[in-house]
């Protein structure tokens, strides 16, 4: 039944509720009433229905809404089912660690979208909950029993995505991307990713018509200075490197060889300039080791560790090709007869896992990074002077190939070979190195007097 018989009042404020402005009008005898987030959504909503009865156009008895709006209403997307949607579209092309990515951006905007009853969910739940939520899954398929409830709550409890149009809201999702799980300001790296994430997915959201223009763009960042550059004191010298691998040596049982067998793996990282997850997925076919002289690498794929819900295998390690590079193309790394010498004695003594890899866990696995780092940690006790072992000096398993990189700039190498034996670009390369090129002061030094004295 319809009618033109309405009656709209102003807004009212209800402090203490999850959406505080409240926007009440009266279609014939009937009352009705809507919640909003902001004042700025509640007066939007007001004006579509004063604009629709200043038309003459009649109200439905039932929703409390003429037909324009209720068109509207129809064809909003919910955050909640907006997420799902995006996530479902970039889920098959894209890696493990993006799809990571990708679901934290999207979790962390959620705490500002909420409404109703999910706005009382602890932040735990609606991590685990979206989480569980935003991975594809079988149509139909229910939430475990822990999650169920924070599932239906948020499945009915997120406000729409049209409404980051209002600069409160945006600003909020956007205050949320800056802090930690505590509470507590997030690195900056941290917050450039999420918001990269969430500035794609509303690239999309755009894409459906849900926005006119991407909230973020009218959301000032505020400029925090990102030092991306190496830090020198991680970085160690040939002679430690080479006492920390000999050190790898005395980790754990000698008959079990759990130090033993990572030698040549923290070698590569060293000596080629590896990143860990392209160390992890090398074969023996990928290896050209003579008797004498220099060996090469031939690089095809990486095993970056991502989580056994990211992959598509199931395996906590993702399958991939090499990072910044074409799905099938090979980066060439030659590497010094001392590492040629590392990886014979290697091979002599510990084989390789039934695919070829060289390097593996105990019961013969993919090497998992809590392994390494582990008995990386150990050889530091072992290698280093108490005073070393509490400083930055080699304190992550990555930081043998900022070390390796290092070595190879301060040679005089050039940077555009350095760059394409690492897989860097020449830009990134000098930038994250500046700090670590040492030993050009005096040199530096020396020309300036000259200057001077000129």
């Amino acid at each position: 039944m319809e009618t033109l018989d309405v009656v709209i009042w102003t807004i009212r404020q209800r402090k203490g509720r999850a959406k505080p402005y409240e926007l009440r009008w009266k279609v014939g005898t009937e009352p009705k009433s809507k919640s909003f987030l902001t004042r700025a959504l509640a007066d939007h909503f007001r004006a579509d229905l004063l604009k629709a009865a200043k038309k003459g156009e009649p109200f439905d008895t039932l929703t409390g809404l003429p037909a324009s709006v209720t068109k509207t209403e129809k064809v909003a997307l919910t955050w909640y089912d907006f997420c799902r949607k995006y996530v479902r579209m970039r889920w098959k092309a894209a890696a493990a660690k993006t799809r990571e990515s990708i679901v934290d951006s999207l979790t962390v905007a959620t705490f500002a979208m909420l409404a109703d009853e999910a706005s009382g969910l602890p932040k735990r739940e609606i991590r685990a909950a979206m989480q569980w939520a935003l991975i594809p899954r079988q149509e139909g398929e229910e939430a475990p029993p822990h999650l169920a409830y924070a599932v239906r709550l948020l499945q009915k409890g997120t406000i729409n995505v049209r409404d980051l149009a209002d600069p409160i809201v945006a600003r909020n999702v956007c205050e949320q991307l800056t802090l930690t799980r505590d509470g507590k300001r997030a690195a900056a790296d941290t917050t450039a990713r999420r918001r990269r994430g969430l500035n794609t997915a509303l690239e999309y959201a755009i894409d459906l018509g849900e926005l006119a223009e991407n909230p973020l763009k009218r959301v000032k960042q505020k400029k925090v200075a990102r030092d991306n550059t190496v830090d020198r004191r991680c970085v160690v010298n040939p002679a430690q490197a080479r006492e920390l691998l000999v050190s790898l040596s005395y980790v754990g049982s000698w008959h079990r060889g759990r130090g033993r067998r990572l030698v040549a793996f923290f070698a590569t990282l060293y000596f080629a300039g590896l990143r860990p997850a392209e160390a992890i997925g090398l074969r023996e076919t990928d290896c050209l080791l003579p008797e004498e002289g220099w060996g090469l690498l031939t690089l095809e794929i990486t095993r970056p560790s991502s989580g056994k819900q990211w992959t598509d295998s199931g395996d906590v390690h993702d399958q991939r090709g090499l990072k910044q590079r074409g799905e099938r193309e090979v980066r060439p790394v030659p590497i010094p007869p001392e590492l040629v010498a590392i990886l014979l004695a290697h091979l002599k003594e510990f084989g390789t896992a039934s695919d070829g890899r060289l390097f593996r866990n105990e019961r013969r696995g993919v090497l998992g990074a809590s392994t390494y780092s582990r008995a990386w940690e150990e050889a530091r006790h072992f290698a280093l002077a108490p005073e070393k072992v509490t400083s930055p000096l080699a304190g992550k398993p990555y930081d043998l190939r900022h070390a390796a990189l290092s070595t190879w700039l301060n040679a005089g190498v050039d940077a555009s070979v350095v760059a394409e034996r690492a897989g860097n670009s020449v830009e990134v390369l000098l930038k994250r190195y500046a700090k670590c090129l040492d030993g050009r002061d005096g040199q530096i030094n020396r020309q300036i007097e000259t200057a001077l004295d000129n």
